[in-house]
């Protein structure tokens, strides 16, 4: 049997399993994406709570997506370092490093995006 063209309808549908496959290899392995989704509840309630505007919830949803996805890029770099290197190499590790040290950018980004946003009203409560 051939592959489905990538255009056709099959091939979407196999694409978007493939794709729901690889999210749930990442939730099943890496602790840190429930962690993610525990901080996008807090952050998706405390916005409703606040009120925010159409700008802020597209910058809180950029900056909460920026880190699930050098989240996964990490895990997959990870995975096919482990594959290309099976043992210890200065160069594999060194590539896992700076996969990991993407993610660590992404959070510290998406924290001042979420102090940006949320410390003027946070401020505000506390006066």
């Amino acid at each position: 049997m051939t592959a489905p063209h990538p255009l056709s309808v099959r091939g979407k549908m196999l694409a978007f399993r493939y794709a729901w496959q690889g999210i749930s290899y990442m939730l099943r392995t890496q602790p840190n994406a429930w962690f993610q989704i525990g901080m996008w509840m807090v952050v998706t309630a405390v916005g409703l709570l606040m009120h925010l505007t159409a700008g802020e919830w597209c910058a809180a949803v950029l900056a909460m997506a920026l880190i699930w996805i050098t989240e996964a890029l990490n895990t997959a770099i990870e995975d096919v370092v482990d594959l290309a290197s099976p043992g210890r190499h200065p160069l594999a590790g060194r590539a896992k490093d700076v996969a990991a040290g993407s993610v660590v950018v992404a959070v510290a980004a998406s924290a001042i995006v979420g102090l940006i946003i949320f410390g003027p009203r946070f401020w505000a409560l506390l006066r």
